[in-house]
């Protein structure tokens, strides 16, 4: 991974802050103060280790993470560095490791990297997703309950999330793309009545009907909507656009109406066939004008919010926090994450010819050594800008990186 020095993080974040509305001094220094340690800290973050890297007692961290801060227009506004961007929004839920008792929304919740419930958190990440650059910037980062009202689901908590905030994401796309789970009627409903549209996973076991094109008779009673149900293992060529992907792969689209979400979708399936034995899986969109290639573009693009998560668990400290207030693990989880955005932008969206693959290490690595020499420098008093110094400082902050 190359670095440009066109442009840094920090440069990225005043610019960013200046935009928006309510940020006083104090906290315009804050958040720049606190971007800064969570790029550039090794190890665990936390309250403690921020006094010990940075400028402030642990106490006065622990305040400022108390304050509310708007990071989905942060987020929304840092996207508007890199223009043109070929956008859409991923939305997934991701456990978050906690012990204790006290904390507000702790619980047991699903672990995909461990396969069964555990003792914690879960945040609900809603993140852009570049399906041209195959790249995901975070949004903005909701905890979810441990438990719903009377009457309610955490499907409804899932769907308010995205509702509350229909304004600023429509600003960024129209489409949403969500994993098989969200493939239900009080999601999608909700949300293509708000203006969304929804991209996702249906069942393999999924009831679904062909759309009766022929002409109707005559007489009383109601019009013929649906010409059957269909069976994968016996496609009507008639409904369906055929395409052969590979030898053993190919795909077929068609709109047809689907009886758990209660509306014509935009079908598109994978037939393959193994060893003799036929298997599909079934994706859709509820946008009827989009192509299979789209659709499934989309849909596999979306497992690009699982790098974010993956990145800031081990590299920002998404697991560290020490905090039990919803405030404060809020600002945290939304710091991390964020500081990933901050990294991409001011690293690799700025590197026009020849991009590597991103490397979070190398960005820690960069910024871990970058702190220690600014210390160096002053404490034994160094003149970093004379031309002997320039090329040392150089190789002393590329030690340690996987591309040096």
């Amino acid at each position: 991974m190359t670095f440009s020095e066109k442009s840094s993080w920090k440069d990225t974040v005043e610019s960013v802050l200046k935009k928006m509305q309510g940020i006083n001094q104090p906290q315009y220094k804050f958040i720049t103060e606190v971007f800064g340690l969570f790029l550039s800290i090794q190890g665990r973050l936390n309250f403690l280790q921020f006094s010990r890297y940075g400028k402030l007692c642990e106490q006065s961290y622990r305040n400022g993470f108390a304050k509310d801060f708007d990071f989905l227009s942060f987020n929304i506004n840092l996207l508007e560095e890199p223009k043109n961007k070929n956008l859409i929004i991923a939305l997934d839920p991701s456990y978050i490791s906690k012990s204790g008792k006290n904390t507000p929304g702790v619980g047991y919740f699903w672990s995909g990297v461990a396969g069964t419930s555990k003792w914690g958190l879960e945040i609900t990440g809603i993140a852009a997703v570049d399906i041209d650059a195959n790249s995901a910037y975070h949004l903005e980062a909701v905890q979810t309950p441990s438990s719903t009202p009377e009457g309610d689901t955490l499907v409804n908590h899932y769907t308010s999330i995205l509702i509350d905030r229909k304004v600023q994401l429509l600003s960024v796309s129209k489409y949403i793309v969500a994993d098989a789970y969200f493939s239900k009627y009080k999601f999608v409903a909700p949300l293509n009545e708000n203006g969304f549209e929804v991209i996702s996973r249906l069942r393999n076991d999924s009831d679904l009907r062909y759309l009766y094109t022929g002409n109707q008779k005559g007489g009383r009673g109601r019009p013929k909507k649906y010409d059957g149900k269909i069976r994968f293992d016996d496609l009507n060529n008639l409904y369906f656009s055929f395409l052969k992907i590979d030898e053993v792969n190919k795909s077929f689209q068609g709109v047809v109406y689907s009886k758990s979400l209660k509306k014509n979708i935009n079908l598109v399936g994978i037939l393959s066939t193994r060893k003799g034995k036929q298997s599909h899986k079934l994706y859709f969109s509820t946008d009827l004008s989009m192509s299979a290639n789209e659709v499934l573009r989309m849909y596999r693009s979306r497992f690009q919010i699982e790098f974010l998560f993956r990145d800031a668990k081990q590299f920002t400290g998404l697991d560290n926090c020490q905090a039990r207030a919803k405030e404060k693990l809020h600002f945290h989880w939304n710091t991390s994450l964020s500081s990933i955005n901050l990294a991409k932008i001011a690293h690799w969206e700025s590197e026009e010819d020849d991009k590597l693959p991103f490397s979070m290490s190398d960005v820690k690595v960069f910024y871990h050594n970058r702190l220690l020499l600014d210390r160096f420098i002053v404490k034994f008093g160094i003149r970093p800008n004379k031309p002997k110094n320039k090329k040392i400082i150089r190789e002393l902050l590329d030690y340690g990186k996987i591309a040096a």
